[in-house]
């Protein structure tokens, strides 16, 4: 059964690395006490991010929050709380879709890259390398071939010899659009169903909720975070870019925020003081 919100309580949905988590995985006391003190008033604080099921639980634990819904894998998967299951939550919607197509696409632009595909389970087959922890605890090295063998949440491409700006236009020519990547890595690009990404899910989430588009505030740096921005400013909520954020994203934004480094999601959370 879903929790009822108060009248005034906000949806605050934020993406982690980047907004919430600085570069090297650091969490700012400034974020955990903003995020708890808007969770007080009996706001929804909740996370949309990139990440797979098992590397955003423990973001949970850290924040000591525990949301209704959990939005992952870029809107593929959405968890909901659930009390019975091990980890406290199970996977409510999942969307995924045929590799295939896309991989053999790919592959001739990227002939360098390094492959990961996603099941609904959060395993991960990957074939070439990846850096540690990157893709989370469970994995298996296959043949490229293989990586078609199953349906899956998104595929993962990081192509480490090119340079931004080349991997960028490389991803243009192949006509995709669901482009992310870390900052100090390397060019990282996820696929998602067609017509899936974090807005589409967030929007199901507040509508679930019962939660109006102008209760809505979410926050990301992101290309990923491009449709999630879009969306909440669209229906009249608060759509926060970090001010490290690139110029395509922060220019759908309604606002820009300070940089992770300067705490810039504190400073936006603390302007919400609607008490639920």
């Amino acid at each position: 059964m879903t929790r009822e919100l108060g009248s005034n309580a906000h949806l605050v949905a934020l993406d982690i690395d980047g907004t919430i988590l600085h570069e090297d995985g650091t969490l700012s006391p400034a974020v955990v006490a903003e995020v708890q003190r808007l969770r007080d008033l009996g706001h929804e604080v909740t996370l949309a991010t990139g990440r797979s099921v098992s590397m955003t639980l423990p973001v949970l634990d850290r924040l000591d929050i525990c949301p209704e819904y959990i939005v992952c894998s870029n809107g593929a998967i959405t968890l909901k709380r659930d009390e019975h299951a091990p980890t406290g939550y199970r996977r409510h919607r999942v969307e995924t879709f045929d590799p295939s197509a896309v991989l053999t696409s790919i592959r001739p632009h990227l002939t360098q890259a390094n492959y990961a595909v996603e099941d609904e389970t959060g395993m991960y087959r990957y074939a070439g390398r990846f850096p540690d922890g990157a893709l989370g605890a469970n994995t298996e090295e296959v043949p490229f071939d293989q990586l078609m063998s199953e349906p899956a949440t998104r595929v993962v491409v990081i192509s480490p010899g090119h340079a931004m700006d080349e991997f960028l236009a490389a991803v243009e020519l192949m006509g995709l659009h669901q482009v992310s990547y870390n900052v100090g890595w390397t060019a990282w690009l996820d696929i998602a169903p067609d017509g899936v990404n974090k807005s589409t899910a967030l929007a199901w989430v507040a509508e679930t909720l019962g939660v109006p588009g102008e209760r809505v505030v979410v926050a990301g740096d992101g290309r990923n975070d491009i449709e999630m921005l879009t969306w909440a400013a669209s229906v009249g909520g608060r759509a926060v870019a970090m001010g490290q954020a690139p110029p395509e994203v922060s220019s759908v934004a309604t606002e820009v925020t300070g940089t992770d480094r300067e705490d810039g999601l504190a400073t936006a959370l603390a302007q919400l003081t609607v008490a639920a």
